[in-house]
């Protein structure tokens, strides 16, 4: 069998503007099926009739999740421009759009599952979530000289904008009358950026060449909104089921946004930076920089950069630098929140994503995010073999006070905690914190080596190879939750657990290329190191052994327009450890999320490219 079939058609066309000017227009179509690596649901599916199972039982297509990659039809325009002015001047701008539309699904809602209404589905049902995707870019900018000065301005502007509908479900709670199909809403991103920088060089007699500096001014706005779904898609619709227990509100797999979820956000930063580098003598080149950002909502953070570089002879140079790093919070860690109401014995809680200014949130401990902040140090050698060269790299990173989502706080004392503070109704739910530090150091080697012969081809072999350690060395806490009997964890052992070994610890790679006059191929092989998948608790971890992925790739050039290209992605159709059985009380999900490699196995491809 075979599926994720992918069709992927682009056209690239150069035209000239004006005398010496140029304009690029391209575009491109995909269509890709999705893939299935779900496995037998070997669960009851209907309820019992008579205390004796339903015949349907034997019948009924068991094979009955989307576990693999989703569906995707994506379409994308872009044009690139650019035109010399007779000052000596150049404008340039581009523009882009893409439209990308996705289908994937949740679990599988049985017949006798509580979340299904039996009248619309006997069967049971998949349901299907299907984001709506819109990107869109625009620039312009000039690149002009000024005395010993190069200076570029351009101004930029991008937006995001994700629409989810949600299909083949129901909002349980309605009843037999659910649609089953909503508009759940959605939420926009956008960025309006200008950045102007300026170059030049001075002599300075100390040094052994000139001294580069460039400086720069960026200024950006960016906007998040959220809006709200259907009414349908969240809303509670009063059905309650045997035993006086209400059924689930909302669109099942993806409740809609709600209208107090809506927001429209902005902010405002500045930053500006600067960079100096040099030969300091023959052999040695040093470099500096610094950079400033300041932002409306939540303060500034300043980081910079020192790099050397000491040829010691034309086979053998060292390197290494030091930099300090800071990244913002996002507008969407500040202020992203949805809900969904649950009920605990049969008393209905709204559990919600909170924003960090959310009074809830901060009755919880949350408090205003602030820059996650890094230091960095790297040393390493290139060696030059005559034409073969080995870089070896190591390297340390230090993220101290990293943005993650907390845990989801719905606990008993939570609630009654949250409802001593007047929240009542309130069943908990998680924010956005700082907290969590990370040491993480490596090393990265590199070998290649070309090799030319008159009648075989030309062929250029490399070898490489990474090795690291990731240790969380501090998690988040807050006092009113400290405060509590047992208190709630805020960053629990699974998140803990996928920061140190959820990646490979060590990875190999090998490639060659190889070309002959109209031939050309290419293979490649990846061998990734042992991943953890923790579990809740040791008994329930899962370690997906080592394994080699192979790729192999053969081109023919037809003639000087036409080229065909051959090859497999993942050759020997190799997939991770499958899951034992009890982490797959379903059959549906065989397969861990943590592989490096995925989970589709064997992807063959022809490609042909035209030039015209």
């Amino acid at each position: 069998m075979s599926d994720g079939q992918t069709l992927t058609a682009s056209i690239w066309k150069g035209l000239t503007l004006g005398a010496e000017g140029h304009l690029t227009l391209s575009a491109e179509f995909k269509d890709a099926d999705r893939t299935e690596r779900g496995g037998y649901d070997f669960r009851q599916q209907y309820p019992l009739v008579n205390g004796a199972f339903d015949p349907r039982e034997q019948t009924i297509d068991r094979f009955n999740a989307w576990y693999g990659e989703p569906e995707v039809r994506q379409a994308t325009f872009f044009a690139n421009a650019g035109l010399p002015l007779d000052n000596g001047a150049r404008l340039y701008g581009w523009a882009g759009y893409q439209d990308r539309k996705a289908r994937s699904a949740g679990f599988y809602r049985r017949a006798l599952d509580a979340r299904n209404v039996i009248t619309i589905y006997p069967n049971g049902f998949l349901p299907l979530i299907q984001p709506d995707i819109a990107d869109f870019s625009i620039a312009g900018g000039v690149e002009w000289n000024w005395g010993d000065w190069a200076f570029d301005g351009s101004l930029v502007y991008g937006s995001n904008e994700m629409d989810f509908t949600i299909e083949q479900t129901l909002n349980a709670s309605i009843g037999a009358t659910s649609a089953t199909e909503f508009d759940a809403g959605g939420y926009e991103y956008d960025q309006l950026v200008f950045n102007l920088s300026g170059v030049r060089s001075f002599d300075v007699a100390s040094l052994a060449s000139p001294l580069n500096l460039a400086i720069g001014v960026e200024a950006r706005n960016e906007g998040y909104q959220i809006h709200a779904g259907e009414p349908d898609s969240y809303r509670f619709g009063g059905r309650v089921l045997a035993g006086n227990v209400p059924a689930a509100p909302g669109a099942q797999v993806f409740p809609g946004f709600r209208p107090e979820n809506e927001l429209d956000e902005n902010r405002n930063a500045i930053g500006v930076f600067v960079d100096l580098e040099a030969q300091l003598t023959e052999r040695l080149l040093g470099s500096v920089a610094l950079r400033a950002e300041d932002y409306s909502d939540f303060g500034g953070n300043a980081s910079g950069k020192l790099a050397l570089r000491f040829d010691a002879n034309d086979a053998f140079a060292l390197r290494g630098s030091m930099q300090t790093g800071f990244r913002a919070p996002s507008p969407q860690q500040q202020f992203f929140t949805t809900t969904s109401t649950n009920f605990i014995n049969g008393v209905p809680f709204d559990i919600t994503t909170f924003p960090v200014d959310d009074p809830v949130a901060i009755a919880l401990g949350a408090r205003s995010l602030e820059a996650e902040e890094s230091v960095n140090f790297s040393l390493g050698a290139v060696f030059d073999f005559g034409g073969a060269t080995l870089t070896v790299d190591a390297y340390r990173i230090d993220v101290d006070n990293r943005i993650v989502l907390s845990e989801n706080l719905t606990q008993a004392n939570v609630r009654q905690f949250l409802t001593s503070r007047g929240f009542i109704g309130v069943g908990g739910g998680r924010f956005f914190i700082n907290g969590v530090d990370t040491e993480t150091q490596g090393v990265d080697v590199v070998l290649t080596v070309p090799w030319q012969t008159a009648s075989t081809g030309d062929f250029e072999f490399t070898l490489s190879g990474n090795f690291n350690n990731t240790d969380v060395t501090r998690v988040p806490t807050t006092a009113p939750l400290a405060a509590l009997n047992p208190a709630p964890v805020l960053f629990g052992r699974i998140n803990v657990l996928t920061l140190e070994e959820g990646t490979p610890k060590n990875k190999f790679g090998a490639g060659l290329d190889w070309s002959l006059g109209s031939w050309g191929a290419t293979l490649r092989a990846i061998r990734y190191g042992e991943v953890l998948d923790p579990g809740t608790d040791a008994a329930n971890d899962v370690t997906l052994g080592a394994e080699t992925v192979v790729d192999l790739e053969g081109r023919f050039d037809v003639n000087e327009r036409l080229t065909l290209a051959l090859g497999a992605e993942n050759l020997f159709d190799v997939y991770p450890d499958a899951f034992p059985l009890g982490r797959n009380t379903t059959g549906n999900t065989p397969f861990s999320n943590y592989s490096p490699f995925g989970r589709s196995g064997r992807f063959v491809y022809a490609r042909l490219n035209f030039g015209f």
